[in-house]
C-alpha cells in the first residue's frame, strides 16, 4: 500500500514539474508574440511543434480589418514563396518516378524557350541559378500583377529578357525559374499545376485548407491582406492570383503546414536521401557552396542547423524554420507586410530549443568600472572594425561603415553584453598579458582582436521638414519581389522592406539617410524634371539601386 502511495505521489509530482514547465514556456512565447502584434491591428497566427505535435498555436489581431473580425488559428493566409517548396517537392517526386532528370536542359519540356544557346537546366531553375530574369522585375510590379495571364502567356513575358548572368554562374532570387518548373509539371503530368499538387500532395496529406489561391472563389476564414502607409492601414494592392503561379499561388493554414512539414520529415512523399538535396544547399559552377537548395534555405540558429523559407507579397508576410536535431518546427503567417513575422519565428524557435535571445528584462547593472574596461577597437576575423566606447554612462558600439551607426549595448553579465533587440551579443574576454578579444554573437561567431585605431566621427543627423521630405514617399523595387516604402509623418521619415518592420531613417543632408538600426544609407536620386526617380542603398560595401515604381 505504502508502495502504491509512493508512486502516485511521484506520478503526481512529475506531472505537475511538466505542466509548470510547459506553462513557463507558454508565457515565453507570449511574450515574444505580444511585442509584435495588438489586439486592433492585422495579425498573424503562429504555431511551434516539437516532435511533429504543436505545442504553441496562437492567433493574433485582426484577420478583417473593416468587419472587426478577430483572427482565429483556422485562418487561410497566402504563402507567398513558401509555395515553392511545395514546387520543388513535386519536381523530385518526378525525379524519383524516372520521369525527369535534374540534369535535364529545361528545352526538354518547353522545345520553343529561348535559351540564347545556353543550357539550362531543372536543377538551375531549382536552386536560383540559371541566370534568367525574374519576371517581378520587369517593369511597374503593382501595375503588372493588376492582369491576369495564362501561364504561357506570363512565360511569353519574360522569355525573350536578356539573361542576368549564364547559368550557373551566381545565384540570384528568381520567380521565373518556379513558373518555369510549374510549366514542367504540368508538361510531365498532362494536368494543371494546381492539380497536380491536390492529387499528389493536398489530398495525400489531408491538407484540406491547402490550394491554389483565388480571388474570385469564396475560401473559408480567408485573412484579408493589408499594407501600412503614411495614413495608416490599407488594402493590399491588388494581385491577379495567375501571376506568382508555382513561384507564390497557395494558400493555407498553420495546421496544414504542420501536416506538410511532418511529411517532409518523416519522408512521406519523397526518400530522405531526394529531400537532402533540397535542404543542404547547392554549388555554383566553380565550386562554390550556396545555402539554397531546392525551396529551401540552409539556416543555422543559435549553432542549431535547419532549413527555412519566408515569403513577401502584397499584404502578406510570411516565414518558417526547421531545426533539424531538435525536431522543432515554427510556422508564422501575417496578413499585413507590415510587421517582421520572420524576427517572431526566429525568437520562437530560439525559446523552442531552451537558446532563447536575451531581453530587456536579462539586464543588470554595472559599474563605471566594470563597463570601461572592455572600450576600445576590435578588428575581426570578416575584416570589421568596431569601436566600444563610454557615452553617458554606458557603453556604445560603433562598426566603420559608410554610416559609422552607433548602437547601445546593454549589460547581461560583466563580461557579455547584448544589442536592443538581443539577437546580437558580444561576449569579451582577456588574455594572460591583458590584451582584450570580442567575439561577436549572431548565429555564427566572428573573434575580434584588440588594435590600436583611433574611433572615427558618428554620423551626424539634421532635421528636415515634412516638405522636404514628402516628395520621397513612395515604393522602390530594391530587387525582383522585394519592394522598400518610403512613409513620412511630420519631420520624419520611415523605411519598410518587403516582410520586415518599419524603421526610422535620419537625415545626413537633404538627399542623403542614414538608419540608427542597421549599418546602411540611402541616397535619394533626383531627375532633371526635378522628381525622385530612385535611391542608392549603401550597404556593406555594396551599392544598390532601387528604382522608384508607385
Amino acid at each position: 500500500m505504502k508502495t502504491q502511495l509512493f508512486a502516485l505521489l511521484l506520478c503526481l509530482t512529475l506531472l505537475n514539474t511538466t505542466t509548470t514547465k510547459a506553462q513557463d514556456l507558454t508565457q515565453q512565447f507570449e511574450d515574444i508574440v505580444t511585442q509584435y502584434y495588438e489586439d486592433d491591428m492585422p495579425g498573424a497566427t503562429i504555431l511551434v511543434a516539437k516532435d511533429g505535435k504543436a505545442i504553441y498555436r496562437k492567433a493574433v489581431g485582426k484577420s478583417n480589418l473593416e468587419m472587426d473580425i478577430d483572427m482565429i488559428p483556422e485562418n487561410v493566409f497566402m504563402l507567398a514563396s513558401i509555395t515553392k517548396q511545395f514546387t520543388a517537392v513535386a519536381i523530385l517526386m518526378l525525379e524519383e518516378q524516372g520521369k525527369l532528370s535534374l540534369n535535364d536542359p529545361i528545352t526538354k519540356f518547353i522545345p520553343d524557350y529561348p535559351t540564347l544557346g545556353k543550357t539550362i537546366t531543372v536543377h538551375q531553375l531549382l536552386n536560383h541559378t540559371s541566370g534568367i530574369k525574374s519576371y517581378t522585375g520587369i517593369g511597374d510590379l503593382v501595375k503588372v500583377a493588376r492582369h491576369d495571364k495564362t501561364l504561357d502567356e506570363l512565360i511569353d513575358y519574360f522569355k525573350n529578357e536578356p539573361m542576368d548572368f549564364d547559368p550557373g554562374e551566381a545565384f540570384r532570387y528568381n520567380n521565373s525559374g518556379y513558373v518555369l518548373l510549374g510549366k514542367i509539371i504540368e508538361v510531365i503530368s498532362g494536368d494543371a499545376y494546381e492539380e497536380f499538387l491536390k492529387k499528389n500532395i493536398f489530398d495525400r496529406l489531408g491538407m484540406t485548407n491547402t490550394r491554389y489561391g483565388s480571388n474570385r472563389e469564396l475560401i473559408k476564414n480567408r485573412a484579408m491582406p493589408y499594407e501600412q502607409n503614411e495614413n495608416g492601414y490599407v488594402n493590399a494592392s491588388y494581385l491577379s492570383m495567375s501571376l506568382p503561379h508555382a513561384a507564390g499561388a497557395l494558400v493555407s493554414t498553420i495546421d496544414d503546414m504542420l501536416k506538410w512539414q511532418n511529411a517532409l520529415t518523416n519522408h512521406t512523399l519523397i526518400s530522405a536521401a531526394t529531400f537532402s538535396k533540397a535542404i543542404n544547399g547547392s554549388e555554383l559552377n566553380n565550386g562554390e557552396h550556396i545555402t539554397y537548395g531546392y525551396g529551401l534555405g540552409e539556416m543555422t540558429l543559435k549553432g542549431s542547423k535547419g532549413y527555412t523559407h519566408s515569403g513577401g507579397i502584397f499584404g502578406t508576410s510570411t516565414n518558417g524554420i526547421y531545426l533539424i536535431e531538435e525536431n522543432v518546427y515554427v510556422i508564422g503567417l501575417s496578413n499585413c507586410s507590415c510587421n517582421d513575422i520572420g524576427d517572431v519565428t526566429q525568437k520562437l524557435a530560439a525559446i523552442a530549443i531552451g537558446k532563447p535571445y536575451p531581453t530587456m528584462k536579462d539586464v543588470v547593472k554595472l559599474s563605471e568600472t566594470q563597463l570601461k574596461q572592455w572600450v576600445g577597437a576590435y578588428e575581426f576575423e570578416d575584416g570589421a572594425i568596431r569601436h566600444i566606447f563610454m557615452k553617458d554612462g554606458a557603453l556604445k558600439s560603433m562598426r566603420e561603415s559608410e554610416t559609422n551607426t552607433v548602437f547601445d549595448i546593454f549589460p547581461l553579465a560583466e563580461d557579455r553584453f547584448m544589442f536592443e533587440e538581443g539577437n546580437i551579443e558580444y561576449k569579451f574576454s582577456k588574455s594572460t598579458d591583458g590584451k582584450k578579444q570580442a567575439i561577436f554573437i549572431t548565429d555564427s561567431e566572428n573573434v575580434g582582436k584588440e588594435v590600436d585605431k583611433d574611433m572615427p566621427e558618428a554620423r551626424k543627423e539634421v532635421t528636415l521638414s515634412n516638405e522636404v521630405l514628402s516628395p520621397y514617399i513612395g515604393k522602390y523595387e530594391l530587387a525582383p519581389n522585394f519592394i522598400v516604402e518610403i512613409t513620412v509623418e511630420g519631420s520624419q521619415i520611415f523605411a519598410q522592406a518587403t516582410g520586415q518592420g518599419k524603421f526610422e531613417i535620419f537625415a545626413e543632408n537633404e538627399t542623403t539617410f542614414f538608419a540608427k538600426v542597421t549599418a546602411l544609407k540611402v541616397e535619394f536620386n533626383i531627375n532633371e524634371a526635378n522628381e525622385v526617380e530612385s535611391f542608392t542603398l549603401y550597404q556593406g560595401g555594396v551599392e544598390t539601386l532601387a528604382k522608384k515604381i508607385e
